[in-house]
C-alpha cells in the first residue's frame, strides 16, 4: 500500500525545513486563510446539554444534601468519599459524552 492511499497521517521529512519547523504547504494555507465559522457547526442545545445540566444537579445539589441527611452512624467517612465521588466522576463522563460530536 503506498502513503497515497493510507487517508491518514504519513511523515514527509521534505515537508519541514533545515530548522525543524513544518514548511507550508498549499493544504495548510486554506483553512488558515478560510477558517470555518464557528456558527456553521451544528452545535444546539438539546437532550445532551440537558443531560449535562441533570448531572450538574445531581454532583452540586442531590449529592451534598445526601451527605448531609446521611446518618452519622452509618459509615460516615463513606458518605464523605464515596457520595461526592460518583456524581463527579458521571458529571465528567457525560460531559466529554455530551460535547463529542461524530
Amino acid at each position: 500500500m503506498s502513503s497515497s492511499d493510507d487517508g491518514g497521517y504519513v511523515h514527509d521529512p521534505g515537508a519541514f525545513d533545515e530548522d525543524g519547523t513544518r514548511a507550508a504547504s498549499a493544504e495548510d494555507d486554506d483553512w488558515v486563510r478560510n477558517p470555518d465559522h464557528p456558527e456553521a457547526a451544528d452545535r444546539e442545545f438539546d437532550w445532551r446539554g440537558w443531560t449535562v445540566v441533570g448531572m450538574i444537579v445531581l454532583a452540586f445539589i442531590v449529592a451534598p444534601v445526601a451527605i448531609t441527611f446521611w446518618p452519622p452512624g452509618v459509615g460516615y467517612r463513606f458518605a464523605l468519599l464515596t457520595l461526592p465521588l460518583f456524581p463527579a466522576f458521571f458529571l465528567a463522563v457525560t460531559a466529554v459524552w455530551a460535547t463529542t460530536r461524530p
